[in-house]
C-alpha cells in the first residue's frame, strides 16, 4: 500500500527562557516555558508504506531547531520579539528549508507556549507571508 497522500505529525517539546518587549504585562520580566512543537508533514507513502521514518523527522527537526532552543535565552538568540507568533514562523523557514530535499513537504506546525495556548501555521499562510 504505497503512494498515498498522507500527513504524519511528531510532537516535540523543549524549555526556553524569555521576555516580551512592548508588552505591559507579567511577561515583560524574565520567565520561561515547556513549549511543545508538533511537526506535520505530508507525502506520499513509499514502498514500505511510509511517508517519512520518524527517527528521520526526530533527526531533522532536533538538530534544524530543538537543539537552538532547548535551554536557552531566547532574546540572545534573535533579533525579534520573541512570541509565539514570531516563533513559529522562524520555525516553519527553518524546517521548510531543511526540508527541500526530501520526499515530503512541511504542511503545518503548532507551537504550544502553555498547556492552554498555542499558535498555528500552515504552509499556505507561510508561502503567502513569505512574499
Amino acid at each position: 500500500m504505497h503512494n498515498r497522500n498522507i500527513d504524519v505529525t511528531k510532537i516535540f517539546t523543549f524549555d526556553s527562557a524569555h521576555k516580551l518587549d512592548y508588552y505591559e504585562g507579567d511577561c515583560k520580566n524574565l520567565h520561561g516555558h515547556t513549549y511543545k512543537l508538533e511537526v506535520t508533514v505530508k507525502g506520499k507513502t513509499d514502498y514500505r508504506g511510509m511517508v517519512v521514518d520518524f527517527n528521520d523527522l526526530k533527526r531533522i527537526t532536533k538538530e534544524k531547531v530543538i537543539d537552538k532552543l532547548d535551554h536557552k535565552y531566547l532574546n540572545e538568540i534573535f533579533d525579534f520579539n520573541t512570541t509565539c507568533e514570531n516563533m513559529i514562523f522562524w520555525i516553519f523557514n527553518e524546517l521548510n528549508t531543511a526540508f527541500k530535499e526530501e520526499s515530503f513537504i512541511l504542511k503545518k506546525l503548532r507551537l504550544w507556549e502553555t498547556p492552554t495556548s498555542y499558535a498555528d501555521l500552515e504552509r499556505e499562510e507561510f508561502l503567502y507571508d513569505e512574499g
